[in-house]
């Protein structure tokens, strides 16, 4: 058990410690937010808006573009969906979860390629197609980029992204040495599941609350 807390912690060595310290304050709040998701919970949001405004910045230092990328997104849409969640259907009741639209699915696609394309003219214009990871990288994005929308308009099948997302980034994170950061998304996964099971339950109901 020692040797894999010493090879765990041997990830860090050399990096300041201030940027371990806001690495863990990130996984802590991603952790709450996708709790907050999975309950169908208003602090999704503001709990998602710290943890991904703290992660663009380590990624931004570690120059991970696409991860970045990710996270900045990320905070730009927990703002978007703060917004669209609140919305009301009649005077008592918030918009519900509902299933992904013919339509919706077409800009599912669409978000899906043009953040291949973004991500891909990103990297070539960094010079960063020079490791495998990256082209994983472009591929999570993608993934992550659809997920992330889906579920600013509350749509049940938002988990499915979030879940095969989350299985690739785990190995990943890994072997770029981010523990910590894999870690969380092995636990993310975990709750991304029990997420989409929660969903259907209260597929299409109106809740008169989101403090919940």
């Amino acid at each position: 058990m020692n040797l894999i807390f010493d090879w765990i912690f041997a990830q860090y060595e050399g990096v300041p410690t201030y940027l371990v310290v806001l690495e863990l304050i990130s996984v802590f709040f991603s952790l709450l937010s996708v709790w907050f998701s999975k309950k169908e919970n208003i602090l999704v949001y503001p709990t998602g808006i710290i943890a991904t405004g703290i992660a663009a910045y380590i990624l931004w230092h570690w120059q991970l573009l696409g991860d970045m990328l990710i996270n900045t997104y990320y905070f730009i849409m927990s703002i978007v969906g703060w917004y669209l969640w609140t919305r009301k259907v009649d005077a008592d009741h918030y918009v519900p979860i509902t299933k992904t639209t013919r339509k919706e699915k077409q800009w599912s696609v669409i978000i899906f390629i043009l953040t291949l394309i973004f991500v891909t003219l990103v990297y070539l214009s960094a010079d960063r197609f020079n490791v495998w990871t990256a082209y994983i990288d472009t591929l999570t994005t993608g993934i992550f980029f659809v997920g992330m929308w889906l579920m600013a308009k509350k749509k049940i099948e938002n988990w499915v992204y979030w879940i095969v997302g989350d299985i690739i980034t785990v190995p990943l994170y890994w072997y770029k040495g981010l523990i910590f950061s894999s870690i969380l998304y092995l636990i993310l996964t975990v709750i991304a599941y029990f997420g989409w099971i929660a969903w259907k339950k209260n597929l299409g109901k109106s809740p008169q609350t989101l403090l919940k």
